[in-house]
Parts: C-alpha cells; sequence; structure tokens
C-alpha cells in the first residue's frame, strides 16, 4: 500500500523516523523505540540510510622505525543496512518501511542494485533525498558515477518502474513499481539562493512524480502554513507532511538552529533561555510540540512525522496528549 493510501483518511495520521544502528550494535534499540510507539498507530516508519565516509587510522603494516606514526585513509560505512532492516521490521511489524533511497555516496549502479533487493524484499515505498555532502568535502560532489540531484535519482526510480536497468536494458519482468516521496524546506534549503527557487525545485520533484513532500522540521508554524500556500499558487497539489521533532537537551538551542537552518519563534526562544538543564529544555520541548501540533491537526495536515533521535520519550509524551 502507498503513502497516500495510509495517509487519505480524515484523521492526522502519525508516523516517525528512526536511524539504523552503528555498525555492530544491532536492531534492539530500534525495537525499543518501534516498542515504545506502536501503541499510536504509526502508518509507516521511514529509515534513514547513510553514504561511507572517510576515517584516518593507523597503518596495518608494518612502519619503518624513526619514522612518527603512518595513518591511511580508509572508507567506512558507520550505518550500515538499511534496507535489510526496514525489511526485517516491516515484516516483523507489519508496518510499512519507508527507507531512503540518496545520491549521496552511491553510484547509479550501486541505486540500481539498492532497487532490485527492496522489490525482492516487497519494500514498495522509498524517500528519495539528494543527501548530505561528505564531511571532507567543502560542498557536495556527486559520487562517481552517481547522481548529482534528487531530479536524477527520480529519473532512474522512473526508468526502473517502467522496466528499464540504467544501462537501457529491458527487464525480463518489472516488478511491483516504487512510491516515493521527497523532502521540502519551509524555510529553504540551505544551499538554495531563496525560498522561491526552492519550491520551483519541489515543484519540479512533483512534476517528476513525487507523490508527497516531507518538511524538514520548523517550529513556527506560521512558517509551514505560508510554504504550504506558496505551493499551492505556484501548482503543488501533493500531500505536505510536516516534520516535528520536540527539543530535549540544552546543546539544542544552538545546534538545531545551526545544524537544520531553522528559527525558533521568539515566544519559544524566550522559554528556552531560561532553561538550565535538559530536563527545563524537554519539558519546554514536549509543551511546544504539543501546541504546535494541535495547530496543525486544526489545520487538517494529512500526517504528522517525527524525528526520533533523542527524543522518544518526548515523542510519546506528546502523542498521548494529541492523538
Amino acid at each position: 500500500m502507498n503513502i497516500l493510501d495510509l495517509i487519505k483518511d480524515s484523521s492526522t495520521a502519525f508516523t516517525f523516523e528512526v536511524l539504523p544502528p552503528l555498525k555492530g550494535n544491532g536492531i534492539d534499540g530500534l525495537r525499543r523505540t518501534i516498542d515504545r510507539l506502536r501503541e499510536f498507530a504509526p502508518r509507516y516508519i521511514n529509515i534513514t540510510n547513510h553514504r561511507s565516509e572517510y576515517v584516518y587510522g593507523p597503518a596495518p603494516f608494518p612502519q619503518p622505525e624513526g619514522v612518527g606514526e603512518l595513518v591511511v585513509r580508509q572508507r567506512v560505512r558507520r550505518r550500515p543496512g538499511s534496507i535489510a532492516i526496514a525489511a526485517a521490521l516491516q515484516r516483523e511489524y507489519g508496518i510499512p518501511l519507508v527507507p531512503h533511497l540518496l545520491c549521496s555516496g552511491f553510484s547509479r549502479e550501486d541505486t540500481e542494485y539498492q532497487l532490485i533487493d527492496m522489490q525482492i524484499l516487497g519494500i514498495e515505498n522509498l524517500l528519495l533525498l539528494r543527501g548530505d555532502k561528505a564531511k571532507e568535502d567543502p560542498y557536495y560532489r556527486p559520487t562517481p558515477g552517481g547522481h548529482s540531484h534528487t531530479t536524477e535519482l527520480q529519473g532512474q526510480v522512473n526508468r526502473f518502474n517502467e522496466g528499464w536497468f540504467d544501462d537501457g536494458t529491458r527487464m525480463n519482468h518489472k516488478g511491483t513499481p516504487f512510491h516515493y516521496g521527497v523532502a521540502c524546506y519551509p524555510e529553504k534549503h540551505e544551499e538554495a539562493p531563496n525560498l522561491e527557487q526552492d519550491i520551483r525545485y519541489f515543484k519540479q520533484k512533483v512534476d517528476n512524480g513525487a507523490e508527497y513532500g516531507v518538511t524538514q522540521l520548523f517550529y513556527d508554524n506560521a512558517k509551514y502554513f505560508a510554504f504550504v500556500q506558496r505551493c499551492r499558487d505556484l501548482g503543488i497539489n501533493v500531500p505536505i507532511i510536516p516534520g516535528i521533532k520536540p527539543l530535549a537537551k540544552l546543546s539544542q538551542i544552538t545546534v538545531v538552529p545551526r545544524t537544520f537552518r531553522c528559527d525558533f519563534p521568539e515566544p519559544l526562544a524566550h522559554e528556552l533561555l531560561k532553561c538550565r538543564t535538559d530536563e527545563d529544555v524537554r519539558h519546554v520541548g514536549v509543551e511546544w510540540c504539543v501546541a504546535q501540533c494541535r495547530e496543525l491537526m486544526a489545520h487538517g495536515v494529512p500526517s504528522l512525522h517525527f524525528y526520533t533521535v533523542s527524543a522518544v520519550e518526548s515523542i510519546a509524551e506528546i502523542a498521548r496528549q494529541i492523538y
């Protein structure tokens, strides 16, 4: 069942996003998150995907005497297994899992094999993203043989859905097509020159086949409502799902605006500046998000999509109050 079918009834759906565990840690932590939140009947669960990174470590070979310690650069994936984890949890819980499919860090061939694996495993829904730049790069650079933009990734997925491999070979059996959504940004993507151009990029993704958009996290509903209206004025008529993340730590007061390029409304900032402990911030975060979500629900948003990192207990408390 595609995402539009899952969220199309009159009530506001509950959905959330999780990260795959660090390499070697197992998936029990993910199970605990799902067990904690499934009482609120999530319609689907997103699971992020992550590119490989370069790390530096001691050289794994004998080193010459009298020379300082040599280091080598190695490519590692710190959070592997998104597709396998999605398939396992979807089967275990009976809840649709939606893996992220990235441009960043993956070649076209990598993407094709991911699509094949997901089709075999019964995964039908995706979220297509460009992804972040590599940490060692000053700006985003596509992986050799990979995609520069989400629209290019959409093209490959669309052709796969039509029964064509990336090299132009026709599939003998094309299988169940994928449905997908994309990201959008009420306060614009950090690399967009302005919000107007960013909305045009979003429209291009919708015109290419995106069935819905999920927003970057935000704390000012007025900006979300204004963004949605501007999208509608431009002819973007797909569901635009608000992304929500309750604040839970003192460090997030400065980290979140810087990392996600979002502003705190003055009433929220005023309360946060009074906080002296993580628990103070958690209390303010829950209170703000409850009010934020109730206003969004009153405006008939199709779903509330919660980002769970460091916030599972807060999300459970918020969901208990609003659902």
